[in-house]
């Protein structure tokens, strides 16, 4: 009896030595594998902030707080907000190999139309060229002065965008500058302009004529769509 009882015992103490040793293995595993995430985390969050833009270390936050530009942003140039940009300004005229283009037209300011306090202007566009041209779309139209400071902001659209116009060389097209007289609105008039600064639909290439002191009030500027020929 006493020899049984000491080798069930004994062999007690070794299943429990053994659960012990399972244990503790166990747990170390358990505490490495957090500690692994944990590192894993702390070494792919510079990667997660740099990919969402986040400042990286060394400064950049400071920087960015203090206005600076992010990276492939272009600088606005002085008095662009007056003057269309050559990309945006037509983004609906046509891109067609026969287009018109400001190489082969001239362009003038028309007979000035005033009546029921609204002053209408048309832009004419005539081809110079040896061959027929076409013109689809709105004009990008500013004012600005003889120095190349801009007078107020860029033309806005009126109307809709029609069809394409077919000039043979000598024939115009017309889009009509819109405004209207002081004093119908209180929105106050701006300075007298000295040239009109266009680019033609669909052209990256800019052209200028004399604006005849043109002079916008209420608020109101605004260009329509090219049309075949020239008011009378």
């Amino acid at each position: 009896m006493s020899l049984t009882f000491k080798t069930l015992g004994r062999g007690r103490r070794v299943a429990a030595g053994s659960l012990i040793a399972v244990t503790a293995l166990t747990l170390s595993a358990c505490q490495n594998g957090t500690d692994s995430a944990s590192k894993s985390s702390s070494a792919a969050a510079p990667a997660t902030s740099s990919a969402n833009g986040a400042p990286s270390a060394g400064g950049s936050a400071q920087s960015a707080g203090n206005g600076a530009r992010p990276s492939g942003v272009a600088k606005p140039s002085a008095g662009s907000a007056g003057v269309p940009n050559a990309s945006k300004a037509n983004p609906s005229g046509m891109t067609d190999p026969d287009r018109c283009t400001a190489a082969n037209m001239s362009l003038h300011m028309g007979r000035t139309d005033i009546g029921a306090g609204n002053i209408r202007v048309p832009l004419v566009f005539t081809n110079k060229g040896k061959k027929a041209c076409s013109l689809r779309g709105f004009p990008g139209v500013s004012l600005i002065q003889r120095d190349g400071s801009s007078v107020g902001t860029p033309a806005s659209r009126e109307g809709g965008a029609g069809g394409s116009v077919r000039l043979q060389p000598g024939q115009s097209a017309h889009a009509v500058l819109h405004t209207v007289n002081e004093g119908v609105s209180d929105i106050p008039c701006w300075k007298n302009s000295q040239i009109v600064f266009v680019y033609p639909p669909g052209s990256k290439e800019s052209m200028t004529t004399g604006s005849s002191g043109l002079r916008v009030c209420g608020g109101t500027f605004t260009v329509t769509t090219v049309e075949s020929g020239v008011p009378s």
